[in-house]
Formats: structure tokens, C-alpha cells, sequence
């Protein structure tokens, strides 16, 4: 059996709606097992995130992290994702690593705000100007027709070059910029938060991307207090980002204050339900959110 390699080429023929379908069809299969390894020499690293769904496969998605890397010319991070058979246990395909870690954390975030934004939502704020924050405005254009965009970052350069790439709007003053969005993406590096929740006017979304460490913060306690919480899989979330892991212990949120995840969708449990309120979903990622993102682009591939 030989084994199908899709590479970035495959990205013209993906389509952001039919992931996020893609993304909630998974979570109507049994819940995934998932896995991760952390290997390190010196500054370098290899991370390993695996994931097992039964009725869909396996994946394991192998990256290579090596800081010197730009020096020579080369990417910082490398890397490949590794689908196979679920009946067989036989490596099917390698997918681009790229290309299903920014469609599944676009996507992620996408089909979050596709449930949780109020249906007239159409000011949307991006804070940061990196990869994750062109992938957000990519996909949220795919998915609310009509979207305004405007950016804020701490490099206003970054945050200008962004702007021109992509037809949005720079903000001078972020608390300004906070005050009129009926949706927000943060995408940054933010250890200590940057929006305050007294910022907030209400019917506001919130999807925040950016932390993923124990020690990084993108919004405060109040905006926790004030919104009514979601993420995507409590099982990447809750006690692994400083996000949730904060406001739990210092008695902000309790763990019942987290209404749903992915696997709630079908429940009708992740939903808006009113217009005044404030939604806030944390997009934790995981392996598994890899494995349907990969099997996505494999089918894509295969048509």
C-alpha cells in the first residue's frame, strides 16, 4: 500500500465552512484519546502529539522545533502529520505539518464563533499580527459575510503590514478598539492580559488563541466573571493554560462555570443565548482536533 503525501499545494481546494462541518462531525464519534511527548536537546526540541478516535484513526503530529534555525536560512519549525488506518493501524498519508495546524486553528476558532457570535456580528477585532492572526481573518471572512477588520498589535509596524495584507484597519488604542468589536480573536505571545473586561460592551465574542503555556494570559479575571465561558476541549484546557488555570484557583470560575466543549455541540449546549450576553471560547488545540483537520485535507486530497 503505498502511503499519499499532501503537501501546501492542497490548500486552494480546503474550504473553511466544510472544516468547521468536518470539526463537528468528529466530535460525533467517541472521544478521543490523545497523548503528548516532549523531547529536548539543549534549545532544540521535538514534540509529539498523537490523538485515537475510534471510527476515524490515528494521528500523530511530529514537530521539530530548532531556534537556530533562521540563521541559516531555514524554518524554525518542521515537521509532518502522520494518518493511519484505523482498521489496519497502516501509515495512509503524510499531511503538510503547516497546513493542519493553521486550518485547525483557524478552523477551531471559526466554528466556535460560527455558534457563539451573535448572527449580526460583523466588527471584528484582531489582536496580534502573526500567522495565527492572517489565518483568523482569512476564515472569519470565509465565514460572516460582510466582516469589518481591524487589528491592533504591540508592533505597529506588524500591525500595519498586517492591515495592508488584508484590506483591515489599524487601531491607534486597543481599549477603544476592544469597546466597539462584536467579535475578538487574540492571537499573541501575551503572558500578563492585555483586554480588560470593564472593556467589554455586551453581545460581544470573544475567541482567544493565543495562550497555551501555564504562565500566559491574554484577557483578566473580569472578563472571565463577565462572560459566560466555553472551550474547546476541557481536556486541553482547563488545567494545562494560565487562561482557565488562574481564575480556577483563585475562585473566579469554578469548573461547572465551563457550560460546554466541542463534544457538547450536538447537545445544543455551546450556544449564544441572547444577544446582550458576552461569549468567550479558549481554543486549546489538541491532537485531536489534528487528527480531523488532517483526515479533512486527506479527503480533499483524495477527490
Amino acid at each position: 500500500m503505498s502511503i499519499e503525501i499532501v503537501g501546501p499545494e492542497i490548500e486552494a481546494r480546503l474550504n473553511w465552512i466544510a472544516l468547521t462541518r468536518a470539526l463537528e462531525a468528529g466530535h460525533r464519534l467517541p472521544m478521543a484519546e490523545i497523548g503528548d511527548t516532549l523531547l529536548r536537546r539543549g534549545p532544540d526540541t521535538l514534540l509529539t502529539r498523537s490523538a485515537w478516535i475510534d471510527g476515524m484513526g490515528i494521528a500523530v503530529k511530529a514537530a521539530t522545533i530548532y531556534p537556530g534555525n533562521p540563521a541559516r536560512d531555514i524554518a524554525a519549525i518542521n515537521g509532518a502529520v502522520n494518518l493511519f488506518s484505523d482498521a489496519t493501524g497502516i501509515l495512509e498519508a503524510l499531511v503538510d505539518f503547516t497546513v493542519v495546524t493553521k486550518w485547525k486553528t483557524a478552523g477551531d476558532s471559526l466554528l466556535a464563533a460560527r455558534r457563539l457570535a451573535r448572527s449580526d456580528a460583523r466588527e471584528v477585532l484582531v489582536v496580534g499580527a502573526g500567522a495565527v492572526a492572517r489565518s483568523m481573518i482569512e476564515a472569519y471572512r470565509a465565514g460572516i459575510p460582510g466582516a469589518r477588520f481591524t487589528v491592533w498589535a504591540r508592533n505597529a509596524e506588524a500591525a500595519r503590514a498586517l492591515a495592508d495584507a488584508t484590506g483591515a484597519t489599524v487601531a491607534a488604542d486597543l481599549e477603544t478598539a476592544v469597546r466597539r468589536a462584536e467579535i475578538i480573536a487574540t492571537a499573541t505571545m501575551a503572558t500578563a492580559p492585555l483586554i480588560r473586561g470593564g472593556w467589554l460592551s455586551p453581545g460581544t465574542h470573544l475567541d482567544l488563541i493565543g495562550a497555551y503555556r501555564p504562565d500566559m494570559r491574554e484577557v483578566d479575571d473580569e472578563t472571565m466573571r463577565r462572560a459566560r465561558v466555553f472551550v474547546d476541549a476541557r481536556a486541553t484546557t482547563l488545567h494545562h493554560i494560565g487562561e482557565l488555570m488562574d481564575p480556577l484557583a483563585n475562585g473566579t470560575l469554578r469548573e461547572d462555570d465551563v457550560i460546554a466543549d466541542f463534544y457538547d455541540l450536538a447537545s445544543g449546549r455551546f450556544a449564544r443565548q441572547s444577544d446582550d450576553e458576552i461569549t468567550l471560547s479558549k481554543n486549546g488545540g489538541g491532537a485531536h482536533l489534528d487528527l480531523m483537520t488532517a483526515r479533512y485535507v486527506l479527503e480533499v486530497a483524495r477527490t
